[in-house]
């Protein structure tokens, strides 16, 4: 099995890169000009990584896929996750990074918020595509961050150099909101496979021996990542992912109120849930009567 490279602190991903660091938690890097340490390794940070790729040089994948990039793209990079980077003796780096300690921003408003800049978790065809005006901001709030660096610690500098990531990072979620918007095609192909998707499930067995779908299942045979999938679903419809699977659920549960014999508790198993009175309370907080009730109501 190959080994994986553990880079726990970012002064140790700037030695990496042979760049002096400034800050042990945080640092913003110009690869122009830098070569690795090694070569084809995969990695595994103890920090957030967001990487400014001006050109596509070798192949940055997450799990077995490959991140969608080319130029002006970011890619976004979470502990723990576990990226290749497949290089060679050629590889010439061009671009940029932000690399940040999840101990920078603890006590401060970003780390409070962290788990809402969902696309730190999105997979592959899934990283951000910017306009050059989009570059020239990104590149401004990176340049603010290295400015404080370059001024030595004090007590202000924790502050400002949280707040200024937060800002990129709010930046980043207004430019995903436009490409979500500019891909509408694409999103609106991925809302009928989803659709195909939970029609052929509770038209298969699947329900009685698998259970309900989860995000998670839908997710992965739409080869997105569960957060991606769900930004979709929720820019797209306005509700979320559960919602929407929650909403096929009842849809097709009224189908076989109306035109099956079963009894509420069959028709609960052959949904999927495990206990009857799960798809009872289910069906009563969103239609406004229980199943027998609705059925009663039909004939």
């Amino acid at each position: 099995m190959d080994t994986i490279l553990r880079i726990d602190i970012v002064s140790e991903h700037d030695a990496f890169y042979h760049q002096e660091n400034l800050h042990p938690l945080v640092s913003v890097i110009d690869f122009t000009g830098r070569v690795p340490e090694q070569y084809e390794s995969r990695m595994n940070f103890g920090f957030y990584a967001v990487y400014l790729k001006d050109v596509k040089c070798g192949d940055m994948k997450y799990g077995r896929h490959t991140y969608d990039y080319q130029d002006r793209t970011l890619v976004f990079v979470a502990p723990g996750q576990v990226i290749n980077v497949d290089i060679n003796q050629d590889y010439k780096p061009q671009g940029f990074a932000l690399l940040f300690h999840p101990d920078l921003i603890r006590g401060t408003s970003l780390g409070k918020h962290i788990d809402e800049y969902t696309f730190f978790a999105y997979q592959s065809r899934e990283a951000l595509h910017l306009s050059e005006k989009e570059r020239r901001l990104v590149l401004d709030c990176f340049a603010k961050i290295q400015y404080e660096l370059e001024q030595g610690t004090d007590k202000h500098s924790k502050t400002l150099i949280a707040a200024n990531i937060e800002l990129f990072l709010n930046y980043c979620r207004r430019f995903y909101d436009r490409q979500f918007i500019t891909r509408s095609d694409a999103n609106s192909d991925t809302i009928e496979r989803f659709e195909a998707l939970l029609t052929a499930y509770f038209n298969s067995d699947k329900p009685q021996t698998e259970g309900l779908p989860t995000v998670s299942y839908c997710a992965d045979q739409l080869n997105l990542s569960a957060n991606y999938f769900g930004d979709l679903i929720k820019k797209e419809t306005g509700k979320t992912t559960l919602e929407y699977i929650q909403l096929k659920v009842l849809d097709v549960a009224k189908e076989k109120l109306l035109s099956d014999t079963a009894s509420v508790s069959e028709i609960a198993y052959e949904l999927g849930f495990k206990y009857p009175q799960h798809f009872t309370r289910l069906f009563k907080q969103h239609v406004g009567h229980t199943p027998k009730e609705y059925r009663n109501s039909l004939n």
